[in-house]
């Protein structure tokens, strides 16, 4: 067994595909047609057969709750791996992204948390 995709809820796909492709550097792996929504996923291009990660439409009623809370409370919904946190928040902070933490090293752990313009903080790690 092994993980083939997680979700991430996003309350506008188009914008969320814009950031997570554009801003972040992920590649679409799919994207289908399915009536009101589509199915969306993309991949790191360092491993397009790996881990896709799925841009869910938030309209589940506890959807909205769930993240406005996370949010309020500063905690990140996921978090992707970076080699190094410093030089990826110097880019993403130089393309407008928006942390709610600069880098912090905690021993052996940098991590930053930015905020991915479609209702989730996503935190950066570096090991």
């Amino acid at each position: 067994m092994k993980i083939a995709m997680t979700s991430i809820h996003v309350d506008d796909q188009d914008r969320a595909l814009r950031f997570y492709t554009d801003v972040l550097g992920f590649v679409t792996k799919h994207d289908i047609p399915m009536g009101e929504h589509r199915w969306i996923t993309v991949v790191s291009p360092e491993a397009p057969d790996g881990v896709e990660l799925v841009l869910e439409p938030a309209g589940h009623p506890a959807v909205r709750p769930y993240t406005e809370a996370l949010v309020a409370d500063g905690i990140p919904f996921t978090a992707f791996a970076v080699d190094d946190v410093q030089a990826e928040y110097e880019r993403l902070t130089a393309a407008g992204v928006a942390f709610t933490q600069p880098p912090v090293a905690m021993g052996p752990v940098t991590t930053a948390v930015l905020d991915d313009t479609c209702g989730n903080l996503i935190q950066l790690v570096a090991m």
